[in-house]
């Protein structure tokens, strides 16, 4: 397997530190969320991290297409490349708390197809055009891969007809990870593209302490801004089970995309916690995520792509996480 994490910037120094223990660690890619009113601008954050590195690969992960011209954020990622010598990805998606927290609203599933297929061309240094204005960017001189970030139905076949790449947030059992590679394989096909042509990422909250009630103390933070994006909007078309259906349909109209004003108990009095804590998580003492992991790749993920965002404490989570458990993990 393959290991990436991905975090809100909160400061430069945290930036900065975050970044050099994933090089440091062994992590193959360390992503910036793009989350206004909660930490850095991404592309800040993505700078200080390429001066902070030499080694790793760098992503957002993700921005999107609706806070920032296409154009804008074509050239924020070329830019960022040729600092950090041609080590970076854009990540982009349909937007979640990076659009709700400035009061927009997430791209639907045609226009992030047409972004991404501007993206790719805008960021190969060739002409392309986004909604009738001309971009050309002759300056590149390494195509920056294109990254999508899909949980939906419309977006994974999206995805799966433009994009270099995929992080997906569904879940880590076999039953979801085999409906994702079959919705991107659907898009793919349809593209005349091969579906192995994509690099996939499985999305997973991440949370290691030495004591697990520690590691679950704030798990529901993140558990809950996770789901209620990603399950909310539909929950029987996204195999929640029928007796938590009510309770995920009262979390997706109750959370919030705010950190200081999030709940980490909303998910357990919801009776949610458990569901969630098992799709959607590794989360416990080291030991507990070795085999928590070892399960994911047996359902068939092959890449961790974890957000230690919300963790208790994230920089002790991705220490612990490289100190004791990525030794123990059969790597790619």
């Amino acid at each position: 397997m393959r290991f990436g994490f991905f975090f809100w910037p909160y400061t430069p120094e945290y930036t900065a530190r975050l970044a050099r223990l994933g090089e440091d660690l062994g992590f193959d890619l360390v992503g910036i969320a793009d989350t206004p009113g909660n930490a850095l601008d991404p592309w800040v954050a993505m700078t200080l991290a390429a001066a902070a590195t030499s080694r790793v690969r760098l992503t957002t992960c993700v921005t999107n297409l609706v806070t920032r011209h296409p154009s804008i954020t074509a050239s924020a990622a070329a830019s960022v490349d040729a600092a950090a010598g041609g080590r970076t990805i854009l990540g982009i998606g349909a937007g979640h708390s990076g659009v709700s927290n400035v009061g927009g609203a997430p791209s639907r599933a045609g226009d992030l197809r047409e972004g991404l297929a501007f993206l790719k061309t805008a960021l190969a240094g060739k002409p392309a055009t986004w909604q009738g204005a001309a971009t050309h960017l002759p300056w590149i001189t390494r195509a920056v891969p294109v990254y999508a970030a899909a949980s939906g139905p419309a977006a994974l076949r999206a995805v799966g007809a433009a994009a270099d790449g995929a992080f997906v947030n569904y879940g880590l059992g076999a039953v979801e990870v085999n409906r994702v590679r079959a919705l991107i394989s659907d898009g793919a096909a349809a593209a005349g593209r091969p579906a192995d042509a994509l690099d996939v990422w499985s999305i997973a909250c991440l949370d290691v302490a030495e004591r697990r009630e520690d590691a679950l103390a704030k798990l529901g933070d993140i558990l809950g801004f996770v789901a209620a994006y990603i399950l909310g909007p539909d929950p029987e078309g996204r195999g929640v089970p029928s007796d938590l259906i009510p309770a995920v349909r009262a979390l997706r109209a109750t959370y919030t995309t705010r950190q200081r004003d999030m709940d980490p108990a909303l998910t357990r009095r919801l009776g949610l916690f458990d569901y969630l804590r098992a799709r959607l998580a590794i989360a416990g003492t080291p030991e507990d995520c070795v085999a928590q992991v070892r399960a994911a790749e047996a359902a068939g993920v092959t890449q961790l792509m974890f957000t230690v965002s919300l963790a208790a404490d994230p920089v002790r989570t991705v220490e612990l996480f490289g100190r004791a458990v990525l030794p123990r993990l059969a790597r790619a």
